[in-house]
């Protein structure tokens, strides 16, 4: 039988401890721990970086009314996010992709083709109360992270196994290790940063004066458009976000906190 463990030498080992050992920090409103090896600033550098490049490459919509309100929800949402320094820029991108996102540094954008699934400013609240919480919570650099210790890791075992008695063997292990480092780790761990986004972003909608029943209403119509559309034919365990059953389903469960919190807007 094959012994595949991957005993790391003790300087390799040491190398993977510092680079993530010093990155921890705390998620807000869920208070989750979290390991991230970049800086705030270097994430809005980054962020800043791609949003620039994204002007320059999609169309931006010249619709009057998208844009207004866009830019009326969006500072709304901002008002109530937790994130320092942040540089608000909201643009409405000329695409029939039903997608949004939120740069680090607060550069969100607004693919068009979402906004017939939003419907109204509630709808698009909880579109844009997602993607502001994914910048807050940081999860851009944790990816980034858990990237580079896969890799890294990867790479140390690699190396390990060419100097062993099963250094034929390498090729096939490191192969096998890609597979079940995406599927055991990174997935997973996507689908919980989602998760994580939904739960804050409908507190975040609930504080800026949108009913957080609107969030429900919103996913059950992405679901409608993700079944027209031949959409989720991807087993869950491959896929980067969790199921839309199980989303509104969290989303259900999630309602009486972000309820508490709301107060409708004058």
């Amino acid at each position: 039988m094959f012994d595949f463990r991957l005993t790391l030498p003790a300087l390799g080992l040491g190398a993977v401890l510092a680079l993530f050992g010093t990155g921890c920090s705390t998620v807000p409103e869920t208070g989750r721990k979290q390991l991230n090896m970049f800086s705030s600033q270097e994430e809005m550098k980054l962020g800043l970086t791609e949003f620039d490049k994204m002007k320059k490459d999609v169309p931006i919509s010249k619709n009057a009314e998208a844009n207004a309100m866009v830019q009326r929800v969006g500072k709304r949402i901002a008002a109530v996010a937790q994130l320092p320094d942040a540089q608000w820029e909201f643009v409405v991108f000329e695409s029939k992709e039903a997608n949004a996102f939120c740069l680090p540094g607060g550069k969100v954008g607004i693919y068009t083709g979402i906004l017939p699934i939003c419907q109204d400013d509630a709808g698009l609240a909880a579109v844009m109360g997602h993607e502001v919480a994914h910048a807050v919570a940081r999860h851009g650099g944790e990816r980034m992270t858990a990237a580079a210790g896969i890799s890294t890791v990867g790479q140390l075992g690699g190396a390990y196994l060419g100097t062993t008695k099963y250094s034929d063997w390498a090729p096939l292990a490191m192969q096998a290790y890609g597979v079940g480092s995406q599927v055991g780790v990174a997935l997973p761990h996507s689908r919980s940063q989602e998760a994580e986004a939904d739960e804050i972003g409908l507190l975040y909608m609930a504080r800026a004066g949108y009913d957080p029943k609107a969030a429900v209403g919103f996913w059950e119509r992405f679901a409608e458009y993700n079944a027209k559309a031949g959409g989720e034919k991807t087993a869950w365990f491959l896929s980067t976000h969790p199921t839309d059953a199980d989303r509104i389903a969290n989303l259900k469960a999630l309602l009486p906190k972000a309820e508490a919190q709301y107060r409708p807007a004058n």
